[in-house]
């Protein structure tokens, strides 16, 4: 694992640029954003207020709403916790808590609602343990470049990852980055904008969780 602090745009080598796979098949951004709606309706929640809440702008949210645009999952975790539901909702409408809190849930990438954005395909693990404390995710890292992303992504919280397949460099805006290689991990504060990108032929693949405070 190594530790820099340098220019953000950090070349990643050009024989490694391309993608090889196609972004896997998930939860239809459709599909996505009718749970959002009733979600919010559901909590009584004009757009406007949940903006205010959620701190993602009106726009963003009229197109999470519609479909019309692939979101990240940042963001999708931010209206989450403005509705104060699991994020698991948004992903499977029976994740909703039982009477009795289990033992323990079993789950695996295969069985996971998936779902893909233009720079991540994250499978939500244990979505139907209620009232979760931490979301675990198995991710593929489809992003290639810093530069195919808009923006940092950021989130109240700390996240882990671990790598289990491939090679990862993860970007803050702080100027530094790491750089990951199977089985090594970092720790890190969400709330400091970070993005994941793929340095290997693969598509990198990890576990992440994710805590909020």
């Amino acid at each position: 694992m190594s530790r820099t602090r340098a220019s953000l745009a950090a070349p990643i080598p050009s024989s490694l640029s391309e993608p090889i796979e196609s972004a896997p098949a998930g939860i239809d951004r459709l599909t996505m954003g009718e749970r959002l709606r009733a979600l919010r309706k559901g909590a009584g929640l004009t757009l406007r207020e949940l903006s205010a809440r959620s701190g993602v702008t009106l726009p963003t949210l009229s197109k999470m709403e519609l479909g019309r645009v692939s979101i990240s999952y940042e963001k999708f975790a931010a209206v989450a916790r403005a509705l104060d539901v699991d994020i698991a909702r948004l992903f499977d409408p029976q994740a909703a808590a039982p009477v009795a809190v289990p033992t323990f849930v079993r789950s695996s990438p295969a069985g996971a609602p998936l779902y893909t954005s233009d720079h991540y395909a994250h499978h939500m693990l244990a979505v139907d343990y209620p009232g979760k404390w931490m979301t675990p995710v198995h991710g593929r890292i489809l992003a290639r470049s810093l530069g195919d992303f808009p923006e940092f992504m950021r989130h109240p919280g700390q996240e882990f990852v671990t790598v289990l397949t491939g090679a990862v460099r993860i970007c803050f805006e702080t100027g530094e980055h790491v750089d990951l290689k199977p089985t090594e991990s970092a720790y890190f504060d969400s709330g400091v904008g970070h993005v994941y990108v793929s340095t290997s032929r693969r598509h990198a693949e990890v576990l992440i969780v994710m805590a909020r405070r």
